[in-house]
């Protein structure tokens, strides 16, 4: 069995009700390993609970999630002794939920509705990836964010519920998971970008 496959075969034992979205998630793994592969990075966006979603997802790229990721000898010699020894090795995963002063500046300015577009064209580069998280599918920044995407020649990725909204068109793919309500669906979000941080790792640095 292949890696990718013992991940998300772990996920759906855990929760049976992802087995429709298996394939897109290992849809979703191709995506970004191909990115990742090829020094590119990967955006995020969403909004309230998927905003939070988006920071985690990063956090458990930039930083060891299972295995500790000890820099290569040769990146080590490079560094102080307290940097070698603790630095790790991570994936470029950037949220675009922060940026605070760009974000309020550009809300007020010009429209609240492309903050998540501009730092996709300000920051995005063909062969990244935009992962846009949105229960609903319909989410207006974030939509606008893929339009971005798509325009910058990036990968879209889309996390979202049962039907994928509007933004399912926009994406390449489109992980769509169960649930009767915003809470449901986003506790499905956590284990598929949980499964997909373990997939990662294990391809770069397993």
């Amino acid at each position: 069995m292949s890696t990718t496959n013992r991940h998300v075969q772990a996920m759906v034992e855990r929760c049976p009700a992802l087995d429709g979205c298996s394939g897109d998630v290992e849809r979703a793994f191709r995506a970004l390993a191909r990115c990742f592969a090829a020094g590119r990075k990967m955006l995020l966006c969403g909004n309230g609970g998927s905003a939070a979603d988006c920071e985690h997802f990063a956090g458990e790229l930039l930083k060891g999630f299972k295995l500790k990721r000890p820099l290569a000898a040769a990146a080590r010699r490079r560094l102080a002794p307290e940097l070698g020894e603790n630095l790790q090795g991570a994936l470029p995963a950037i949220p675009l939920t922060g940026f605070p002063a760009f974000s309020t500046a550009f809300a007020n300015d010009v429209d609240p509705h492309l903050i998540f577009a501009q730092l996709v064209w300000a920051l995005g580069q063909p062969g990244d990836v935009l992962l846009g998280i949105s229960t609903s599918g319909n989410a207006l920044n974030v939509r606008r964010a893929a339009e971005a995407a798509r325009a910058r020649r990036m990968t879209v990725i889309a996390l979202t519920g049962r039907t994928g909204g509007e933004l399912r068109r926009l994406a390449d793919v489109c992980i769509r998971t169960p649930g009767a309500d915003t809470a449901e669906v986003q506790q499905h979000h956590l284990p598929v970008y949980h499964a997909l941080s373990l997939m990662l790792e294990d391809e770069f640095f397993g």
